[in-house]
């Protein structure tokens, strides 16, 4: 491979989320962690899965079942969070499963196909065509975007 096919090759690391596998680009992702002791936020959109103290600082947790408009996770089911940084605050985002960290050709990155879920597509940066499955890149940014519209619900 020569350098410049090099620095098109993003890494993301993988995530299942409702049987669906996402991928968050690597260089935004602080750690992975199981949430324990997670404080509820009275009155907090649904999203809000609530609040935790991780090594000294305040996480908040994001469900991204809810955020995408999938259905809950059973109450025995597993739940990892991936911490992610954005403007100077902690979040985690709540997952099914971590997977692996993969190597993708940014160049063979595809926009949202027009059947995609309006959901899924509001969070997705576009797509990549795995053998067999889809991987939706996540735009982080977009998710914490929890706006006026999901304060007021």
């Amino acid at each position: 491979m020569t350098e410049g096919a090099d620095h098109r090759l993003q890494e993301y690391v993988t995530a299942m989320i409702g049987g669906q596998l996402f991928g968050l680009p690597i260089r935004q992702v602080q750690d992975v962690f199981l949430p324990e002791r997670i404080t509820r936020v009275p009155l907090a959109p649904g999203e809000i899965a609530g609040v935790l103290n991780l090594r000294g600082r305040i996480v908040t947790l994001i469900d991204m079942r809810d955020r995408l408009g999938l259905d809950p996770r059973a109450a025995d089911a597993p739940v990892m969070a991936v911490g992610v940084e954005a403007r100077g605050e902690s979040y985690g985002l709540l997952i099914d499963a971590i997977g692996e960290v993969m190597k993708l050709d940014d160049q063979l990155r595809e926009a949202n196909p027009v059947n995609l879920d309006p959901r899924l597509a509001q969070a997705s940066a576009g797509i990549h065509r795995l053998d067999g499955q889809l991987l939706i890149v996540v735009d982080v940014e977009r998710v914490l975007d929890i706006g006026p519209a999901a304060l007021a619900a």
